[in-house]
């Protein structure tokens, strides 16, 4: 046989192997897979998410949730900061992130479909979120030093 023959030989064995044309075809579009084997496609979140990151000294941080599709998350950097989150219902988001000295948040959220977020920058700030109802958007943004601040909304 001329080698230009072996090739082509080669080459028509490797195309023509069981599985290897519904492999490529995976590959480029993966829809005949079953949802729950797609990496690429992730199932409506059901449950709780709680994520609590700390760095620095005397820090205090609790999350409390009851429900479903609930994510609470606080970041704490710096000192002697307080920061709690209480979520009961269902799809509720709650963020809070502290830089700085002696800063204290909560959120407090009861319903559906809420949004709440507090952002400290400072020292001796404090802010509160109160929030019980659906469909409730709440963000507080503190920069500074011994501010105040309280926001309530029930609907």
């Amino acid at each position: 046989m001329k080698p230009l023959t072996i090739t082509a030989l080669c080459l028509s064995l490797l195309l023509n192997l069981p599985g290897s044309a519904a492999w490529a075809d995976d590959l480029m579009d993966n829809d005949d897979l079953a949802a729950a084997t797609d990496l690429g496609e992730l199932p409506p979140p059901v449950g709780q998410q709680a994520l609590i990151n700390q760095n620095g000294l005397g820090n205090q941080a609790s999350i409390q949730q009851n429900g479903q599709s609930l994510l609470g998350n606080i970041v704490q950097s710096g000192s002697n900061q307080e920061a709690w989150i209480l979520q009961q219902g269902n799809d509720l988001m709650a963020l809070i992130t502290q830089q700085g000295y002696g800063n204290s948040a909560s959120i407090t959220q009861a319903g559906s479909s809420n949004r709440a977020q507090i952002s400290q920058n400072g020292s001796n700030n404090n802010a509160s979120i109160d929030q019980a109802g659906t469909g409730l958007q709440s963000a507080v943004t503190q920069s500074g030093n011994g501010m105040s601040v309280s926001v309530q909304q029930y609907r």
